[in-house]
């Protein structure tokens, strides 16, 4: 005879295993009470404190007119602080000009990067050709490379061989090609469902339709990831733009600032806050960036655009 399974309302074991229930286990819910949060609240607090406080340091040290290199310089006398840190950077060097210096070398790496990386790193994540896996490992081995190896015979070779000294073009030339793009790029196109590129090619679209109308604008994230990371490099890069040019003129902020820090704050009337000053300076657009951007690093449901 079979027998019939009434239900009368109660939760059954399966019920309470699905719910997150503790019905099974018999032990009582996890809950976090005041005392939990305002904990967690105060260990995030001071870590934010201990990452913020050398930045904050750097910006008052810079507005101060007497040094106060002490503990009490964290909170100076607001009659202390003044712009004279900087007017004396900007009587030296053209801050303008140095920063359009900046944004011309670090645009064109950035710029070639990008480029670079993204053919690179779609051929090696989506095209099957004989000694892809060859040609990643090389990438993967270019990485532990030191760039100061490579540089006296990159100078060798952009200098003498090709007369591109006194150049923009030679200062761009060796950081045009960054593996670490490479390899962004590559691990994210490798993420994207194999259909949405195969569903193209059924409709007749060629290789580079597919990079820039299915694949670009799904990699906004890894994008803003090599932006970000290729800006750093070349922004504080100071030693390659150095040996290219001695031309005042045409040396980027990272080379002036260098110069007026090693030559001339020393012998300023506060060599304390010149030398912050400096750093300020140089710092000020990496974060600017980075807080512009910061937002845009999310994840997407790439797996959203296919079907069933």
């Amino acid at each position: 005879m079979a027998v019939k399974a009434v239900s009368d309302g109660s939760p059954t074991p399966e019920d309470a295993v699905s719910s997150g229930s503790s019905a099974v286990t018999g032990d009582p819910p996890l809950r976090r009470g005041p005392v939990g949060r305002i904990s967690r609240i105060a260990v995030l607090l001071v870590g934010a404190v201990a990452f913020l406080f050398p930045f904050y340091y750097m910006v008052i040290g810079s507005l101060q007119a007497e040094p106060n290199a002490g503990p009490t310089g964290a909170l100076p006398d607001p009659g202390n602080l003044t712009l004279g840190n900087y007017s004396a950077i900007d009587g030296r060097i053209s801050l303008l000009g140095t920063l359009a210096n900046s944004g011309i070398f670090t645009g064109g790496v950035i710029l070639g990067t990008v480029v670079f990386g993204l053919l690179a790193g779609y051929a090696l994540a989506q095209l099957q050709f004989r000694g892809r896996g060859a040609v990643f490992g090389t990438v993967i081995l270019v990485q532990l490379i030191p760039f100061q190896l490579l540089m006296m015979p990159l100078y060798v070779m952009i200098v003498r061989s090709y007369g591109l000294a006194d150049t923009h073009l030679g200062m761009i030339l060796p950081f045009a090609i960054n593996s670490t793009a490479v390899f962004i790029f590559r691990q994210f196109f490798l993420q994207l469902p194999r259909d949405l590129f195969d569903a193209a090619r059924i409709d007749g679209a060629g290789e580079l339709t597919v990079l820039f109308r299915i694949a670009l604008p799904l990699c906004k994230p890894a994008l803003l990831t090599t932006v970000l990371l290729t800006f750093i490099g070349p922004w504080n890069e100071f030693l390659w733009p150095f040996l290219v040019t001695k031309q005042p003129d045409m040396q980027p902020l990272a080379v002036a600032l260098a110069n007026y820090i090693s030559n001339v704050a020393g012998r300023a009337a506060n060599p304390f806050g010149a030398i912050l000053a400096g750093a300020c300076v140089l710092a000020g657009p990496a974060v600017a960036l980075f807080l512009a951007f910061q937002r845009h690093f999310e994840s997407n449901d790439v797996g959203s655009g296919v079907k069933g």
